[in-house]
């Protein structure tokens, strides 16, 4: 294990890409195929109740392997629950990990720099304003909210469940994760 901790930190450094989303318990309608006439009708609760989640798609130093890493909550996500989730990816990645985050509020400030001077291998960049284009984990958003369309789940458990086995989805797919690194309006040698 020491080994491969050695060679990670020599050979370059993982590069993350993280942004949050929310996924509410009122269902995302899309358009969609029904019999002529029969107009197809999307019954729910109506509960505001929401899963926030923040989430990562890593490219390992030699750009061979993406993984996906995600945490749920059911509320707000503020420099705590951030804080938590570089631990975690700190926990998983070894060697010298590369975190690229939007301007948000949550993504600066007291908690983060005392993160950083605690785990020197942290390195922490920021995104221009108003750049999503260039995140693939906006891909991520964007294929589980598509996955997810049309659903109807009864509470915030189901709802839980739901993201949670879309992002397992999108996650085991390498395909998939490829994709959104590809989409992205990233500089061709990141891709």
């Amino acid at each position: 294990m020491a080994a491969s901790k050695k060679n990670a930190a020599r050979l370059g450094a993982y590069l993350v890409f993280v942004d949050e989303s929310g996924f509410l318990l009122i269902p995302t309608v899309l358009r969609t195929w029904a019999p002529r006439g029969r107009t197809p009708i999307h019954r729910h609760r109506y509960k505001r109740d929401k899963v926030s989640v923040i989430s990562g798609v890593s490219v390992s130093p030699q750009r061979q392997r993406l993984n996906f890493f995600y945490r749920l909550h059911v509320t707000n996500i503020r420099h705590v629950e951030v804080c938590a989730f570089l631990r975690f990816l700190l926990r998983h990645l070894h060697g010298n990990v590369i975190v690229l985050l939007d301007n948000s509020r949550t993504h600066k400030g007291e908690p983060l720099r005392q993160l950083r001077r605690r785990h020197r291998r942290l390195h922490i960049e920021h995104f221009p304003s108003y750049a999503p284009e260039i995140n693939p984990d906006e891909g991520v958003w964007s294929l589980a909210k598509r996955a997810m369309a049309n659903g109807r789940p009864d509470d915030l458990l189901d709802l839980l469940a739901d993201v949670a086995q879309t992002l397992d989805g999108i996650a085991t797919s390498s395909a998939k994760l490829r994709g959104c690194i590809q989409q992205s309006d990233l500089p061709p040698f990141l891709r």
